[in-house]
């Protein structure tokens, strides 16, 4: 750590970087920050970056958050550009996922344990670093989560989360998921975050509300109203980050 991102008491003021799923809950995000601008140079890299702080309980926390774009490459060019950018001390990502648990259902929440990857051979990947063949959010983070989502009344797991670059929405398609890797829920860039966040060390948190039961037509599931999510993922990541 670098003398400007300590205080006299030795308080990290590194900023907490934010990847939300969608535009309301950035804004929403936003809306709650001190002194709010956006970063000048996040527009050639192709993002909109929200920055501020909020009074956290151990002082002021400073905050970075955008949308992330859906898919793996669009989410790890916005996970480098954030460290890169921001030298982050955390990373933490919100949004939806299909749902593959049986004992969960709509609006619950799969916090990320551990995070596989559906269509990559991760014999070949972990070749490089961070050398792995699956991911995992921290475990401190994972803690202040579910205390945060306690404290809000939602139902949630620590539990594993499928990533692929396919919407999975069939039978065939679930059990193919279920069969591969154990998943309690299937998106499109959970385990792509927390890869790059590895590869840089630097703490990451993976947060999934479940939309749907994975069995959706992607035509029908994008006409889905998830403005109320919005809401609740903004008053999650800001519960978190205020107690970092």
């Amino acid at each position: 750590m670098s003398e400007a991102d300590a205080s006299p008491k030795g308080e990290d003021r590194r900023p907490v970087a934010v990847i939300g799923a969608m535009d309301e809950e950035v804004a929403l995000i936003g809306r709650g920050l001190q002194q709010a601008d956006q970063d000048p140079g996040a527009g050639e890299a192709g993002l909109k970056v929200i920055c501020g702080a909020l009074n956290g309980a151990h002082g002021p926390v400073r905050l970075a958050a955008t949308v992330g774009g859906m898919g793996t490459v669009n989410i790890a060019a916005t996970t480098q550009y954030l460290i890169d950018a921001f030298h982050p001390r955390a990373v933490i990502f919100s949004g939806i996922a299909g749902n593959l648990n049986k004992d969960l259902h709509i609006n619950d929440v799969v916090l990320g344990g551990t995070l596989r990857y559906l269509d990559t051979d991760m014999r070949l990947v972990a070749q490089s670093a961070p050398g792995t063949e699956e991911f995992h959010s921290d475990p401190h983070l994972l803690d202040l989560a579910s205390r945060t989502l306690d404290s809000m009344g939602i139902k949630h797991i620590v539990g594993t989360i499928a990533t692929g670059d396919y919407f999975v929405d069939s039978p065939e398609k679930i059990a193919e998921v279920k069969e591969q890797t154990g998943a309690d829920a299937v998106e499109m860039e959970g385990a792509a975050v927390c890869h790059v966040a590895a590869r840089n060390k630097v703490p990451a948190l993976v947060i999934r509300a479940l939309s749907d039961n994975a069995d959706t037509d992607y035509e029908v599931f994008r006409e889905f109203d998830i403005s109320e999510y919005a809401d609740t993922a903004a008053r999650l990541v800001l519960g978190i980050v205020r107690e970092l």
